[in-house]
């Protein structure tokens, strides 16, 4: 997450482009149709549509759950399948990359177990090596044998208003999913640093495979739906797993998604790492906007990295917005050739979004479907 020790200058706002440097600006579009094509992408990354448009994200996404989306580049997934049947509502849940369930709403066929979507398999030319399905008990606690909690209220290195509980009350799998809750219950009998050393005004979760799982290069997935609202921060990022040895930022980190409640539309994919000479910014970001002002809370979208020792390239369902290279880093240290875990939070308040207001309501939930890795296929 952004300003992981102190703030960061602001970056520069350039749709699905990296401020990162080196390239040119994205391909204008390709023939796919709808927002952008492949076009032909500088080092910076795609302008605004990356690989197939809008159409990678029809077939897998709540709207429609029908058949595959007609976007996406040759060799990519294939994204959706027969999924629920003309179904309205959620179905088709393994649309984006064919692992879900595709019969979980009214329009499916009565809740029809797996769906043609849910078994797509891996993408093309990636071999699925971790993941983890929420697939457990209603009300139960995420597999212990994967996840570790955070825990405390101390402002995580970004002044957050939340204190992070290992209990089930902040996280907690239902119907297949990991849902994460930021919410005032309870909180008060929390002790929290910001934004006076007192009770706490809110509680949440942030969910690490720190001990349990990492890995040097890959694709990382997860298919989400965000919460929104001033204030709130939700995030999927990754950090080296070196940390406890060489501290931050020198153990790098990669934000696969960050969201600020007070811009719906907006992912941010970012990187940060040791910056030198006249760097003041350790970090690296892009930023892509879903088409027609979408808001990335109304329905679940897939969020990856696609990380290798030459580049780390960001996508949403499958668009590519970004590229980062050893060669964009200018005057920063490239750290990423080692392993990395995953997290998985929702904070409340910090530097970077500010605190809740008058707006915002409680409680604001993050659903995350699945957490998928792979290793290039050889």
């Amino acid at each position: 997450m952004r300003a992981r020790q102190f703030a960061l200058a602001a970056a520069g706002f350039v749709l699905g482009c990296s401020s990162g440097g080196g390239g040119s600006t994205g391909g204008a579009g390709g023939q796919s149709g709808g927002i952008g094509g492949s076009g032909s992408g500088g080092t910076a990354g795609l302008a605004i549509g990356g690989r197939g448009g809008i159409g990678g994200v029809t077939g897998g996404s709540d709207a429609t759950g029908g058949s595959s989306a007609s976007g996406g580049s040759a060799g990519q997934r294939a994204a959706g399948g027969a999924g629920g049947q003309a179904g309205n509502g959620a179905a088709g849940r393994g649309g984006n990359s064919g692992g879900g369930r595709a019969g979980t709403s009214s329009g499916g066929q009565a809740g029809a177990a797996a769906g043609a979507g849910g078994a797509a398999g891996p993408p093309a030319g990636w071999t699925l090596i971790w993941s983890d399905e929420f697939n457990g008990p209603d009300n139960s606690a995420v597999d212990a044998g994967k996840w570790v909690h955070d825990v405390g209220g101390n402002g995580w290195g970004n002044q957050e208003l939340e204190y992070y509980t290992d209990g089930t009350q902040n996280a907690v799998v239902i119907g297949g999913n990991l849902v994460i809750t930021a919410t005032t219950a309870g909180a008060a009998s929390h002790t929290c640093s910001y934004p006076s050393n007192g009770a706490c005004k809110y509680t949440s979760a942030r969910l690490l495979t720190k001990g349990k799982f990492s890995q040097k290069y890959g694709r990382f997935e997860a298919r989400i739906q965000i919460p929104e609202g001033q204030g709130i921060w939700p995030a999927f990022w990754m950090m080296g797993a070196n940390i406890d040895t060489v501290s931050w930022p020198r153990c790098g980190e990669i934000d696969v998604m960050e969201n600020i409640g007070s811009e719906p539309a907006i992912d941010h994919g970012s990187m940060h790492m040791p910056a030198a000479g006249s760097t003041a910014d350790s970090e690296l970001t892009g930023m892509y906007a879903l088409p027609g002002g979408a808001k990335l809370g109304d329905a679940f979208h897939t969020y990856a990295v696609e990380w290798s020792a030459s580049a780390v390239k960001f996508y949403v369902d499958d668009n590519l917005y970004e590229t980062q290279t050893p060669q964009s880093a200018t005057n920063r240290t490239w750290e990423f050739d080692q392993p990395f875990f995953i997290l998985l939070n929702v904070a409340v308040g910090g530097q970077w979004p500010g605190a809740p207001d008058s707006s915002t309501s409680f409680p604001q939930t993050m659903r995350i479907d699945y957490v998928r890795v792979y290793t290039a296929s050889p």
